[in-house]
């Protein structure tokens, strides 16, 4: 799995290279506009993480949530999460949009597991889920921040 070209441009799906102008996103990253557009509003994407015992890619589909100019990415309580295992194994992943705008992005997870920090980023979650079991959520929902990695430093 390629991350990218050797020259620093990140690739899309289909293997173009990415075009466009360069502006600042989320941790110093820089993207295509359509890209950080997309970032901005969250929704369904794939991430692929390394399988911390079979060593193998491990592909699933997940939301992603926009809050406070910072991505994140969270799940219902209570099911299974060998993602997040995965993650703490190796927090270096996947990170692909799948959508109108495709593209697969380098990216590195923090696992939020401060409780003051979860309960903050959980409540839009939660009401844009419209759960009514914000405790529930706090206790038990998997809860990262993503990084994306800087791709005009490779």
């Amino acid at each position: 799995m390629s991350r990218s070209d050797g020259g620093g441009a990140l690739r899309r799906a289909s293997n173009e290279t990415l075009a466009g102008p360069v502006v600042e996103v989320v941790n110093k990253t820089t993207f295509d506009p359509k890209i950080k557009e997309t970032l901005s509003r969250g929704g369904v994407i794939d991430i692929t993480t390394q399988g911390r015992k079979s060593g193998k890619p491990r592909r699933i589909e997940i939301v992603f949530h926009a809050i406070d100019g910072r991505t994140y990415i969270s799940g219902m309580p209570k099911f299974p999460r060998g993602w997040v295992a995965n993650l703490a194994a190796d927090p270096h992943f996947t990170f692909h949009l799948k959508g109108p705008v495709k593209a697969d992005l380098p990216a590195t997870a923090r696992i939020i597991t401060d409780e003051a920090e979860r309960r903050r980023l959980l409540e839009p979650i939660a009401k844009g889920w419209r759960r009514k079991d914000l405790d529930v959520m706090v206790d038990s929902s998997p809860l990262i921040e993503v990084s994306f990695e800087d791709s005009s430093k490779n």
